[in-house]
């Protein structure tokens, strides 16, 4: 009894290939070749970089949440705040002495930030505040959040200033202290 093989089909295997091309009449040399794998051209590969860096930029101006933040200095903003209203936002300026407030139910902090004779109330409804967050220093704050239409700024970030090494020599040879002092109390103790 004779078993049946199966070579798979034959105009597929090398070596059934030329006598399937004879069988058709065809010379093996003329039979059709398998056509040669394509190349990318440079200007296609040029141009599907190009279409990826307009969509990832169209992306990030439409489609993520607010990837771009205006950063301003107070008083740029507290001379045209109906411009900067409801608009994400970065403002800059120092913080007023003696402005530092904590409520804790709910729990919330108050501050005044100032420069060149423009201030802004600011409201950051969280609890813990970056352990540099003192009065009493001079210190530069930076907080992120929007403009109220009552002129408050509610905060959802505050990045205080520390000064530099060489910023802390200075102040401490004309007579100052230094800004943070580990064992004084948080603000809103005593």
């Amino acid at each position: 009894m004779l078993e049946r093989v199966s070579l798979g089909a034959p105009w597929q295997n090398p070596t059934l290939r030329p006598i399937m091309a004879t069988m058709a009449g065809e010379h093996p040399s003329t039979a059709p070749a398998q056509p040669a794998p394509r190349r990318v051209s440079g200007a296609v590969k040029v141009g599907l970089v190009f279409v990826l860096l307009v969509g990832t930029a169209a992306w990030l101006l439409t489609g993520s949440d607010n990837p771009f933040v205006y950063s301003k200095l107070v008083h740029e903003v507290m001379k045209e705040p109906g411009a900067y209203e409801g608009r994400p936002l970065r403002v800059e300026g120092e913080l007023r002495q003696g402005s530092i407030q904590f409520r804790e139910d709910p729990c919330e902090w108050r501050f005044v930030i100032h420069k060149e004779g423009k201030e802004m109330p600011v409201r950051f409804p969280q609890c813990v505040v970056p352990d540099t967050f003192r009065d009493g220093m001079g210190i530069q704050v930076t907080v992120q959040g929007e403009l109220g239409a009552d002129g408050t700024f509610l905060a959802n970030q505050v990045i205080p200033r520390c000064p530099s090494k060489y910023e802390m020599q200075q102040r401490m040879e004309a007579g100052e202290k230094m800004p943070y002092d580990p064992n004084a109390p948080l603000p809103g103790q005593s």
